[in-house]
């Protein structure tokens, strides 16, 4: 699997971290090993242009995602796609509003940028979270992929 990072954010950011946690995000969900991806680490002044030139929103957001091949994703071994690379998309990530939620919601930046790291990648794969149904869903998938991850760590 191929997984590209870029910090650009001017933060120090454990890039091995966030790298190993979409892997592990990556691989749980069963996508084709020959998927790229790309994260890149933004300023809060990029992100804020990026988030109101895509998403028309106010400020800055903390992640956003954007596919590139949906029709491409291989979610797992009963679906055939011919062993082309599958171009996910890219991830992109602002480490100061990750660092502001962190503090708010009590543990690390470190923590916050590996939840919204996975959160990305399961944008990437179709999850949402618009309406009720598919925030559970899409939260708790995304809450036992970092635990699984964490357990991983840990050994």
């Amino acid at each position: 699997m191929s997984i590209e990072i870029a910090n650009e954010s001017g933060t120090t950011v454990d890039t091995d971290a966030v790298l190993a946690v979409a892997r592990h995000a990556l691989d749980e969900m069963g996508v084709n090993s020959l998927a790229e991806l790309s994260v890149l680490l933004v300023d809060v002044e990029y992100m804020t242009e990026l988030n109101h030139r895509w998403m028309g929103g106010d400020g800055p957001t903390d992640v956003l995602a954007f596919p590139m091949d949906e029709g491409s994703v291989d979610h797992g071994p009963g679906e055939v796609n011919g062993g082309e690379p599958a171009l996910l998309g890219d991830i992109v990530l602002c480490p100061e509003v990750a660092a502001k939620q962190a503090a708010a919601a009590g543990h690390s930046s470190d923590d916050e940028l590996h939840l919204l790291t996975v959160h990305g990648v399961l944008h990437l794969l179709g999850y949402d979270h618009a309406e009720p149904e598919e925030e559970r869903e899409m939260f708790a998938l995304q809450a036992r992929l970092l635990d699984s991850w964490r357990a991983t760590r840990a050994q």
